[in-house]
C-alpha cells in the first residue's frame, strides 16, 4: 500500500493548552522560542522577542481569571505585539480591541516626543468563540486610505519614508489578526496547507503531530507535555480545564435559551396575528405548536 507522505499525520501525547502555557510558562525567557515560532509563522517574519511586558489586565489575583489571557510582547524592532486569548463570548470584543490598542500606544509614548515616535502595535486575538460572520478562521485588518473620486491609494512621500522608516501607510497604523479557532476544520487538516495551520491545529486540539515542522512547535512538543508538569501544577491544570468546560457549557446554555426565547416570541406574534384574523385555535396550534393556555392568554391581552 502506497502512503502519501505529504498528508500522513501521526499522533503524539497530549500537550498543555496554549492559554495555560501563555499564563504560566511563556513569560519565561527560556521558553521564548515557542512564542517566537508562533509569531514568526503568523506574521511571516523572523520574530525575536526582546521582552514580555506586564499587561495590566493579566495581573494575577486571588480570583484568577480563566477566560482571558493577555501577553504584551516587544519584538526586536521595538514594536508591541498584544496577544489576547479569549475563551468566552464577548459581543463587544472588537471595541475591547480598539481600547487595548489605544492604551498600549499612549502608555508607551514618551511624554513630549513627536507623533512620529508613536509605536507600532500588532494585536493577535486567539478566539475560542464565533466573532462576527465569515467563513475564514484567520482575518487580518490594516489601515489604508483610498481616494473617494480617483480610487487611488494614498502613499507615503519620500520624506515621510525617511522620517518614519516605513514604506507604506499601513505600516504606521495598528494591525489586527483574528484567529477564530472554532472555524478551523481540524478533521480535514493536511500538511499541504500554510505552516501556521499547524499552530492553529495545536491551539484547537492541544496536540502536536510528529510530522509538524512549524517554527516553535518542536520546542513546544518538548516543553509543553502534560506529564512533565509537577503534580500540584497538573492538579491546577485539571481545575483550569474544568473551569473552561463549565464556562463553555454556561455560555452555550445561555445562547440556546436566548434562541428559544426569540423563537417563542415569533410564534406568539404569529398566533396573535391569526387570532386577529379569527383563525380557529386548532389551526393556530398546528402552525405555532403553542398550547391552548398560551393561545388563550393572547385572547385576554
Amino acid at each position: 500500500m502506497k502512503i502519501n507522505k505529504k498528508t500522513m499525520i501521526t499522533t503524539t501525547k497530549s500537550h498543555i493548552r496554549f492559554d495555560w502555557a501563555a499564563k504560566k510558562m511563556l513569560r519565561d525567557k527560556a521558553n521564548f522560542g515557542i512564542l517566537e515560532g508562533f509569531l514568526s509563522e503568523l506574521l511571516k517574519d523572523n520574530i525575536k522577542i526582546n521582552n514580555i511586558l506586564e499587561s495590566e489586565t493579566n495581573k494575577e489575583t486571588g480570583d484568577d481569571k480563566y477566560n482571558r489571557v493577555d501577553l504584551l510582547v516587544q519584538n526586536s524592532k521595538k514594536e508591541l505585539i498584544i496577544i489576547e486569548i479569549q475563551n468566552t463570548r464577548e459581543l463587544d470584543y472588537l471595541f475591547r480591541l480598539l481600547f487595548i490598542t489605544s492604551k498600549a500606544i499612549t502608555e508607551n509614548m514618551v511624554e513630549g516626543s513627536s507623533y512620529s515616535s508613536v509605536i507600532k502595535v500588532i494585536t493577535i486575538s486567539v478566539l475560542y468563540f464565533d466573532l462576527g460572520q465569515g467563513n475564514d478562521y484567520i482575518y487580518h485588518g490594516t489601515t489604508n486610505f483610498f481616494g473617494l473620486h480617483s480610487k487611488d491609494q494614498l502613499q507615503l512621500s519620500e520624506g515621510q519614508k525617511k522620517l518614519f522608516q516605513k514604506q507604506d501607510v499601513q505600516q504606521i497604523f495598528p494591525e489586527h489578526y483574528l484567529i477564530r479557532i472554532s472555524q478551523f476544520d481540524e478533521k480535514n487538516f493536511t500538511l499541504t496547507q500554510d505552516k501556521f495551520d499547524e499552530w492553529v491545529y495545536f491551539l484547537k486540539t492541544s496536540e502536536i503531530k510528529d510530522s509538524f515542522t512549524a517554527k516553535g512547535l518542536d520546542e513546544a512538543r518538548k516543553k509543553l507535555t502534560i506529564m512533565n508538569m509537577p503534580t500540584e501544577e497538573q492538579k491546577a491544570y485539571v481545575r483550569f480545564l474544568d473551569k473552561i468546560s463549565t464556562e463553555a457549557s454556561v455560555a452555550e446554555t445561555l445562547k440556546f435559551e436566548a434562541e428559544q426565547k426569540v423563537i417563542k416570541n415569533a410564534k406568539l406574534q404569529i398566533a396573535k396575528s391569526m387570532l386577529q384574523n379569527n383563525e380557529p385555535i386548532e389551526k393556530i396550534k398546528i402552525y405555532t405548536e403553542l398550547t391552548d393556555n398560551e393561545i388563550k392568554s393572547l385572547e385576554i391581552e
